[in-house]
Parts: structure tokens; C-alpha cells; sequence
């Protein structure tokens, strides 16, 4: 990047200017003191030009780091062998162009020596003296002489075409009895000078290789990007443009180019306005915008409010194998470090630390929001101390393995759960005020800040709260309005106010617009996480309103980008993740496990401790699917019509009891070993065919049944 003007080549800022007194009447001259170890450069020391040292690196900027050097060298390797592979498929053709050239230049080494073998000089010279001589009859000695020398020469010429002929000709014999080795090396000795004879201005022998690199990171590439953006003046006629002067490269960055520059001052953009243009910079680089990663150097890293630091990848970042989740074959995890979430686009891992924090996430629906959100509530799954209390507004399959742990769990958005999420609601707001409370009567010396410590956690049984709760919409949706501003009031206590007591507040929803999670719940979210979205508007309900012209913009990303998040952490910080992978069966095996490290510490509590099929499930006793599955429906009910029965088993699992109808479902019950004391159901004052979840509990296992204490 030769044509960027480098802070390595502007000289040295002085903190004393000299003023001419001549030039400003009446203002009397102020030395401003130097520090000492600048003396060196004050404009009256005559060895200032010698004595000081210029601001540049030593070693290049490529070969400052470690990480810098292996991935220079890792992207010449790379080139090199594109470069081998892509000459190596051309080798036919380059052997048929350099035969051609042999040939050329074979005929063009017989017209050069012609004239050699075949006397062409002395001949033309016997024919001017010959011509000569017929215009003088006494020059008949002369016309003898030339004659004679003109034979002798004539004879030596076929010496030499015969002594062509036969060297020829055994070389040619003695290549035709020789090892094909030996034939490959005088054909390659024969050719290669002739096809360099034949060789022409415009004849190349090797075709132009242009590696499938789309973005060089020049000088000029980024100076006229940032030129079409409206970031850099355009020049005056007989004045060079503005250009922005580059702090570090570019140098290659993992699959990328890494460059920080800065804006020329007098132009009136900062680095925000570069941000803004992302979109633009990156079709004028000719990539697409989720190849370029763009951030402000703040202070505190040497920067100011024109520096920007950009890094744009060679292909999409977030794609290829997934990154499985550190989590899965971890045996403990405490929830007072940082969880690991996914990586950045340079393959950096990206942790989130969650105590004292509530959290967000939104996105179309199949694009990964629910398999990340499960991966900070699996990170308490391994640490005993953390209370679950979850609700799911669409009752699927995805949160069910937490039957296993969860204190509390909701599942679906019928009459049934919201009753059952408003009283959850109820009992977390209370055990919020019985922990302030107590937290209030500890000294300062056990409770210094106010808040919960790991300490006081295991003194006093205080287990971290963790609320998860999926699918927001689904609950506010089906509310009457009372309670729809009772949650909502109940959710913004719990996420204002809960996370001194230990409480991490984890919402997730589709449709974050006003209706379906009000503005007052989501702006007081400290975390927010967006997986692909419609539009700009969408990412901004998500992440917060501005941030998509901050760069912070998850509509950019497309459908291929499964798992793939915007992330802000903060007023300033976001950063494009991709989550680790943590699916379906790995999510319930580390609810079993922490089922097992909950019953070893004393703390398997609430619905966890008396669920019979999850029970099972720790004692390795296989109970029915469908006794397992219609349990779950009613885990809210003791009584339940066949009919809602139906619907809550297709909502689980449609693929196997899409086609169920009354009759099936009696028969299947019936074979898994449930006897029903009655057809009939009495609920609401309403009569109808349906279950007793007590009919359900009998056909599973005695022992397990005791165990739970039923």
C-alpha cells in the first residue's frame, strides 16, 4: 500500500512552535518548557536534525506478531499452491505452445544461418568481381582466380551441410536408443532455447494467472471506496485528492486484510460516517458487506474520532463446519465466568459474561435463535447452584429436556400456562424481595457492594436465578390486556432490578415490534443478540434503535446464515457472532447431567424434583413416548379434553401425531398400560371426553412414582 501516506513518514509533532514577534505586533514571546527528554528536538540545538529519531517501526508491520507472520505465510503458501494447481491442469497446452514456439524458432535459426553455410558473402562478392571483369578483357587472371577460390569455397560449404547432416542424424539415432529420461532431458535441452528463439512481444508462453483474490487492500482500492462513499474530497484540478494516511497495513489477518487508517483532517467526516457507509465501501470493493468488519479505535487503544479499523475476508466468514459448543463435553461450568458463545468473523472466541446481565434475542424464526439463547441457559445446566425457571409460549420440543432441571417450567401459551407463567412470575418477584431483604441484614464486610456473591450463595443457599423464557409474543398475543401489562410490569422488575440479587434475566421472541414486546421491557435489556431480520427497522426493535447505522445491522444477513448473529453488549460494542452448535440430543444430555449434579448437591427442587418421566429418565427406566408425551401436555392440568390433548401432542412432536385422531390416541394409551377411571371430564363446568393425569401417572413405574413422592 505504497500510495497511502503512513503516520510512519510524518514528522515528528513538536509541543513548542516558534512565532516570528515581527509578524504579530505587540505580543510578547512565551517559552512553553520542554520536558527534558525532548531537548534533543528544540529548534536551538544544532544537532536536532541528527539527535532525533524518527517515529518508525524497526521490523514491519507484518512481522510484528507471532499470528502476523504465520498467516503472511500461510497466505503465500496458499498462493503458491493455486498458482501450482493452476498451471499444472494448463501443462498439455503450454507443451503444444512451446513446440509451436521450437518450431518458429527453428525456422528462424535456419534463415539466420543459411547465409553462413552457404557462402552467401563470398558469392555475392565473386558475382561483383565477375561483372567487373566482363567489362575488362585483361583481367583474365583475375577472372581465373575468382573462380577457383569460388569452387574451393563452394566445396567447403558441402563439407559443412554434410557435417550438419550426419551430426544430425547421430544425434537424432543416439536420442532414439536412449533411456526416455535421457530423451525427455534433450527434448526439454533442444526446445526450450529454440522456443525462446521463437518467442514474440506478444506471445506468452505461460497464461496470466489471476488468483481468486477479490480484494488487494491497494492504495488506490480503498482511497476511491472511500471516495464514492462521500468520505474523501474529490481534487481540485492541479491538486492531488485527499487520502487517508494508514496506521497499521493492510497485512494479512487470518482469511483477510487487516487495515487501520485515518480520515484526512479538513474534510469533516469521522469514523461514525464510515460505519454508515459499510454497504457502499463494500461494493466498491467489489465484496459482499458481511465480508467487511469495520469498528472505531477508541482512545484507550490509540485511537481518535477519525481512526477505523477494518478487516475484509477473502469469502464469507460464517460459513463452513460448525463450531461445536465447549459446553457439550464440559462436566461442570460456573456461572460466574464468562460463557462461550461462538466466534467472531476471524475465528476469535466470544464469551459473554451473564451475571448481573439480562438478556435478548430475536430473529425470523429457522435462522438459530432459539439453539443460541439455549446456550447461556446450558451453561447454568452444569453449575448446581442455579435455579431454572422456564416458560416456552410455543410448547415445542425445544425446551422440554429442561423437565429435568427446571425448578419451573411453562410450556405453551394456553389458559392453562399463562396462569401457570403468571404464577411464576409472582413466586420470582417475591424470592427477589425475601433476597433484598436478606441481603440488606449482611454486614458490609460478607455483603460489600449489596448484591450476591459465590459466597454467600453457598452460606446461604442462595442459588443464582435464571428465567428463560422463549417466544415472548406467543404470551403477550394470547393475554387479555390486564394481564398482558401485568407480565410486562412483572418482566421489567425482574430484568431492572433482579440481577442484584442473582437473577439473569433470559427473553427471547420473533416479532420484537410494540405489541409483541414493549419498548419499556426491551430497552432496560442489557444483552441483545439478533439472528437475520427484514429490514433495518426490525434489527434496530432488536438491537436497539441507531445501531444498524452504527454497523450493528443483522438484515444483512441472508439465509445461509444459520446460527449467525449481530451481538451488542454494550452503547458502543456489537460484534457479528456465530454461535457455537448445540443441538437437540446434546441440549438433553446436559440437562441429565445437571439433573445428576443438582441430586449430588442437594438442590433438584420444584417441578425437576417431582416430574416422573425425567425421574425415569435419571434412572434409566424407559417409559413410554406417549405416556411421556401426554404427561408433558398436562403437566399444567389434572384434567385435560381429548380434543386440546390432540392439539398439545401435535404441537410436541407433528410429525408423529400429526394424523392422531381419538381412537388412536385411546388405543395407544391403552397398549403403553394407562387404564382410565373415567371417559368423561368435568373442567370449567363443561363436560367432555378426556384424561385424568392421574391415569396417566399410574402406568408408570411404582418405584419411580415413590421417588418423586407421589
Amino acid at each position: 500500500m505504497t500510495d497511502i501516506v503512513s503516520e510512519e513518514h510524518l514528522p515528528p509533532l513538536r509541543l513548542v512552535k516558534d512565532f516570528d514577534s515581527a509578524s504579530v505586533p505587540d505580543t510578547p514571546s512565551v517559552e512553553v518548557p520542554s520536558p527534558e527528554g525532548e531537548a534533543v528536538d528544540r529548534p536551538d540545538n544544532p544537532l536536532a536534525d541528527w539527535l532525533s529519531v524518527p517515529d518508525a517501526p524497526v521490523v514491519p508491520v507484518w512481522a510484528r506478531s507471532r499470528s502476523s507472520v504465520v498467516a503472511n505465510v500461510a497466505a503465500l503458501g496458499r498462493l503458491t499452491w493455486w498458482h501450482t494447481r493452476y498451471h499444472g491442469i494448463r501443462t498439455p497446452k503450454y507443451l503444444l505452445k512451446a513446440v509451436a514456439l521450437a518450431a518458429r524458432g527453428f525456422f528462424r535459426a535456419c534463415v539466420g544461418l543459411w547465409p553462413t553455410l552457404s557462402a552467401r558473402d563470398h558469392s555475392a562478392a565473386v558475382r561483383a568481381l565477375q561483372a567487373r571483369v566482363k567489362g575488362h578483357p585483361e583481367d583474365v587472371d583475375l577472372a581465373v582466380r575468382l573462380q577457383v577460390a569460388h569452387a574451393e569455397r563452394t566445396r567447403a560449404r558441402r563439407w559443412r551441410f554434410g557435417a550438419a547432416a550426419v551430426a544430425v542424424a547421430a544425434a537424432a539415432t543416439g536420442v532414439a536408443l536412449s533411456p526416455p529420461l535421457v530423451q525427455a532431458g534433450v527434448a526439454v535441452a533442444v526446445i526450450t532455447p529454440l522456443a525462446y528463439l521463437g518467442r514474440g512481444k506478444e506471445t506468452r508462453l505461460l497464461d496470466q494467472a489471476a488468483p481468486p483474490i477479490r480484494v488487494d487492500m491497494s492504495a488506490q482500492q480503498l482511497n476511491d471506496a472511500l471516495r464514492a462513499a462521500g468520505l474523501l474530497k474529490a481534487g481540485k484540478e492541479g491538486q492531488d485528492a485527499p487520502r487517508v494516511s494508514c496506521s497499521m497495513g493492510p497485512v494479512r489477518d487470518g482469511r483477510g486484510w487487516a487495515v487501520i487508517f485515518d480520515l484526512p483532517r479538513g474534510g469533516g467526516k469521522t469514523a461514525s460516517d464510515v460505519l454508515a457507509k459499510r454497504e457502499v465501501i463494500a461494493q466498491e470493493l467489489g465484496v459482499d458487506e458481511i465480508q467487511v468488519i469495520m469498528s472505531r479505535v477508541r482512545a484507550a487503544k490509540g485511537g481518535n474520532a477519525g481512526r477505523v479499523s477494518m478487516w475484509v475476508a477473502d469469502d464469507d466468514p460464517y460459513l463452513g463446519p460448525l463450531n461445536p459448543s465447549p459446553l457439550e463435553t464440559a462436566e461442570r461450568f460456573s456461572i460466574w465466568d464468562p460463557v462461550p458463545f461462538g466466534q467472531d468473523a476471524r475465528g476469535t472466541r466470544v464469551e459473554l459474561p451473564v451475571m448481573w446481565q439480562s438478556m435478548f434475542f430475536g430473529g425470523l424464526p429457522r435462522r438459530g435463535k432459539t439453539f443460541s439463547q439455549r446456550l447461556l441457559t446450558a451453561a447454568g445446566l452444569l453449575d448446581a447452584y442455579v435455579r431454572h425457571y422456564v416458560a416456552d409460549g410455543k410448547g415445542g420440543a425445544d425446551w422440554m429436556p429442561m423437565k429435568a432441571v427446571a425448578h419451573r417450567l411453562v410450556m405453551g401459551a394456553e389458559d392453562d400456562a399463562i396462569e401457570a407463567l403468571k404464577a411464576m412470575l409472582a413466586e420470582l418477584l417475591a424470592e427477589m424481595e425475601r433476597r433484598f431483604a436478606l441481603l440488606r441484614d449482611l454486614p458490609t464486610s460478607v455483603c460489600p457492594e449489596g448484591k450476591l456473591t459465590p459466597d454467600i450463595v453457598a452460606k446461604y443457599d442462595l442459588p443464582v436465578i435464571f428465567v428463560t423464557i422463549d417466544e415472548l409474543q406467543e404470551y403477550f398475543t394470547a393475554m387479555e390486556r390486564d394481564d398482558r401489562e401485568q407480565v410486562i410490569n412483572d418482566l421489567c422488575r425482574i430484568a431492572r432490578r433482579g440481577p442484584a440479587a442473582g437473577f439473569i434475566s433470559n427473553f427471547a421472541s420473533q416479532r420484537p415490534d410494540a405489541d409483541s414486546v414493549p419498548t419499556k421491557l426491551r430497552e432496560i435489556i442489557t444483552i441483545r443478540y439478533s439472528t437475520q431480520v427484514v429490514d433495518r427497522a426490525s434489527s434496530d426493535m432488536v438491537l436497539g434503535k441507531g445501531k444498524a447505522a452504527q454497523g450493528a445491522d443483522a438484515s444483512v444477513l441472508s439465509e445461509e446464515h444459520k446460527g449467525v448473529g449481530v451481538l451488542v453488549t454494550g452503547p458502543a460494542s456489537y460484534v457479528t457472532v456465530r454461535a457455537d452448535y448445540l443441538d437437540g440430543p446434546a441440549f438433553a444430555a446436559l440437562c441429565r447431567k445437571g439433573r445428576a449434579l443438582r441430586e449430588a448437591a442437594g438442590q433438584l427442587t420444584g417441578d425437576a424434583a417431582g416430574d416422573v418421566t425425567a425421574a425415569a429418565d435419571a434412572a434409566g427406566i424407559t417409559v413410554p413416548a406417549i405416556v411421556s408425551d401426554v404427561l408433558e401436555v398436562m403437566r399444567h392440568s389434572p384434567r385435560m379434553f381429548t380434543t386440546d390433548l390432540l392439539a398439545g401432542l401435535v404441537n410436541i412432536d407433528e410429525d408423529t401425531y400429526g394424523d392422531y385422531n381419538a381412537e388412536q390416541l385411546a388405543s395407544a394409551l391403552e397398549t403403553a398400560g394407562v387404564k382410565r377411571t373415567s371417559k368423561q371430564v368435568k373442567i370449567s363446568g363443561a363436560n367432555g371426553a378426556g384424561y385424568q393425569r392421574r391415569d396417566i401417572e399410574a402406568a408408570v413405574p411404582a418405584e419411580i412414582l415413590l421417588s418423586v413422592g407421589r
